[in-house]
């Protein structure tokens, strides 16, 4: 008994650290925060790019009713004063209903490579113009054309000058407004200069605490070069959630604080200005990933994020994830019983990183591949938790660690290898893979057949986190993280097997070694 009393002594205490990690883990993503500048009760935004498209409609198939769009104005009524719309596609019904609810509109046509589709569109925009000229207080001739290349500069000054000729309303075309610089002669078929600002995609991205200075030089750059033109920033937001850019962090805080000192800016300084969105258009991860859905004041089911008042969290369900960590803890701990306290923290984090994959399945999930290779992940991780909750017990059959952790190492790989060629819309897995770098670094491969596929990968990725980190830079942190990781896997492959007395390592069982099960 006394010489089991200090071990149940530690058990105990890892069990309380591993109780007060988790609690504090997901009460640190999640707690709620105050963030200056919040609007006051009844004060309202100039404007905001909106789309009627509810769950599980795109651009492609969606319907638009009388009820949806009342539904939305009503809301959006008592935050802003206009809305801003891309096209004219299926959006006949909005400047009747927006003036039901005293909501001007900010129209746009869709100008594609397609001559029919942007006749089309070029048509229904100067009839909505000329029908409601009470609602519609200015047109868009084109969204972002010279940025994606399918018209050039002189072809857009000619549909512009169309459309000038043909409405009362004052004529403009947004893009990024360095695109404005590249092309000055289009200002001669604008009524007003409209430019977007996005601080977060920059090719030299901002962080959130110098965004708006970098906004207002751009503002002072176009005005400069372009005097006589009063500016419309026709689009200025910051994503709430996705991958982080250098030093680029989304998330509804950071959110939150670029559009209440933006707000604040353009009061002092008397800009014009249309945020991105009303709503998140989670259709849009299929072209941008993750971070490409997830601009809007409230979410795609219409709830308040938070954004310009009160306080606000990155992770409004923290709670939920916490109880639903502290369970898979509990279960676990029940059903794998691990002997050495450090196995016991090992599944304290595997819960937790388990119950945040699961979070990050929701987001960046976009097909069922996606799905299943986020699943795969998943079961690896907590195949991976199993081999160390056995560790000091009579170990896994060794094809079965082996693969375990041999095939979490090449799931990395092929993340590397995303990060490494095609980084712009992918995620670091960071909390999927912890656990399997422990375990690698724990235990390690050790059927011959594993160990030199291993290190074979393992020296790859050690070769690959340079250019990783080149990429990204020292300033993103989420990248710096995952190079830890894949380091840490890495390692453990390249040195090999970690022989305990429970573990095989009779000499005589190398001759069966290349049969090992699981090998891929």
């Amino acid at each position: 008994m006394f010489l089991r009393s200090p071990e149940m002594l530690l058990r105990a205490g890892v069990l309380f650290i591993s109780l007060c990690a988790t609690v504090l883990f997901w009460w640190g993503l999640g707690r709620p925060q105050e963030v200056p500048g919040s609007l006051a009760p009844g004060e309202r935004l100039q404007c905001a790019s909106y789309t009627p498209f509810r769950e599980g409609e795109t651009p492609a198939a969606f319907t638009v009713t009388r009820e949806k769009l009342r539904e939305d104005f009503a809301l959006l009524s008592t935050h802003l004063d206009c809305i801003r719309i891309y096209s004219m596609k299926g959006m006949e019904l909005i400047p009747e209903v927006a003036r039901e609810y005293g909501l001007g509109v900010i129209a746009g046509a869709w100008i594609s490579r397609d001559d029919t589709d942007t006749e089309n569109e070029l048509r229904l925009l100067e009839e909505m113009a000329d029908r409601y000229p009470d609602v519609v207080r200015a047109v868009l001739v084109g969204n972002e054309v010279l940025l994606r290349r399918e018209r050039t500069a002189a072809q857009l000054l000619a549909y512009m000058q169309r459309v000038r000729d043909r409405v009362e309303q004052p004529v403009s075309y947004g893009d990024v407004w360095d695109f404005w610089m590249q092309n000055p002669s289009i200002v001669e078929g604008a009524d007003f200069v409209t430019i977007h600002l996005l601080p977060y995609w920059e090719n030299d991205p901002t962080p959130v605490d110098r965004a708006i200075d970098a906004v207002e030089h751009a503002h002072e750059e176009i005005t400069r070069r372009f005097p006589g033109k009063s500016v419309l920033v026709g689009e200025t937001g910051w994503p709430s959630e996705g991958r982080r850019r250098e030093g680029s962090q989304p998330g509804r805080v950071s959110e939150a604080m670029f559009i209440r000192s933006f707000v604040s800016r353009a009061k002092e300084k008397g800009w014009r200005y249309n945020l991105i969105e009303a709503f998140d258009q989670p259709w849009k991860r299929g072209q941008e990933g993750a971070v490409g859905g997830y601009w809007g004041l409230f979410d795609a089911a219409r709830q308040d994020k938070g954004v310009v008042r009160g306080p606000v969290s990155d992770l409004p369900q923290w709670k939920a994830c916490m109880g639903a960590s502290l369970l898979g803890f509990a279960l676990f701990a029940l059903l794998l019983r691990p002997q050495r306290p450090a196995g016991l923290l090992a599944l304290a984090v595997a819960a937790s990183c388990l119950v945040f994959h699961i979070h990050l399945l929701g987001l960046y999930s976009r097909s069922l591949p996606e799905l299943a290779w986020f699943l795969g992940q998943g079961g690896l991780l907590a195949g991976c938790a199993l081999v160390l909750a056995r560790a000091g017990r009579p170990a896994l059959p060794r094809g079965v660690s082996d693969a375990l952790l041999g095939w979490s190492l090449v799931l990395a790989f092929a993340e590397v290898i995303g990060l490494s060629f095609d980084a712009r819309y992918r995620h670091f897995p960071v909390a999927v893979f912890i656990v399997p770098a422990w375990a690698l670094l724990a235990v390690g491969l050790e059927s011959a057949l594993w160990r030199a596929r291993g290190q074979i990968i393992g020296w790859a990725m050690v070769v690959a986190v340079p250019f990783m980190l080149w990429q990204e830079t020292l300033a993103n942190v989420q990248s710096l993280a995952w190079c830890v990781v894949v380091l840490g896997m890495a390692a453990g492959a390249i040195r090999g097997p970690v022989h305990s007395g429970s573990r095989r390592s009779d000499p005589a069982s190398a001759a069966t070694e290349s049969a090992a099960p699981g090998a891929p």
